[in-house]
């Protein structure tokens, strides 16, 4: 995706902005997995700077389907030699928001740039119909999640 318009939490927190996410040619909004601890979401923050304001633009966006069934502690380590950076939880939401088509069986992802200070990586994926925004640990990998990354931010 050539640029995705990311709206931060302070106007548009995940708990408003996952029910607006939905799969392509499909209605089913989406939710927050049950394992999140109430506010929990909250706690995943941003662990790269990001432009200042209320938005950005995240630009030259990959879902990062070639590290599905990677660790995710290794996918980061390759993107960042790329000169790639991970993307946040809001930036996530906002990719599959603008593009639904992003998000496909086999072909979720990760979100590395949002963490909490335990072994948690947050992760879209899809379950039931619908996307999901849940997470999972840092050390296993999974075959249909990937590690989505950005070429930049503006």
């Amino acid at each position: 995706m050539p640029f995705v318009l990311v709206v931060g939490r302070e106007l548009a927190p995940p708990a408003l902005t996952v029910p607006l996410t939905t799969l392509a040619g499909k209605s089913r909004p989406g939710v927050i997995d049950r394992n999140y601890a109430p506010g929990d979401v909250e706690r995943f923050v941003p662990t790269v700077g990001l432009p200042s304001g209320s938005a950005h633009l995240l630009l030259d966006v990959q879902r990062g389907e070639e590290f599905c069934g990677v660790v995710p502690g290794d996918a980061m380590t390759v993107i960042a030699d790329r000169g790639r950076q991970l993307l946040t939880v809001e930036e996530g939401i906002a990719l599959v928001t603008q593009y639904p088509a992003a998000l496909a069986k086999n072909k979720c992802f990760s979100l590395g740039a949002s963490r909490c200070g335990d072994r948690r990586v947050p992760a879209i994926w899809i379950s039931q119909g619908a996307p999901k925004l849940g997470w999972c640990w840092e050390g296993n990998p999974h075959t249909w999640l990937g590690m989505a990354s950005a070429g930049g931010r503006a």
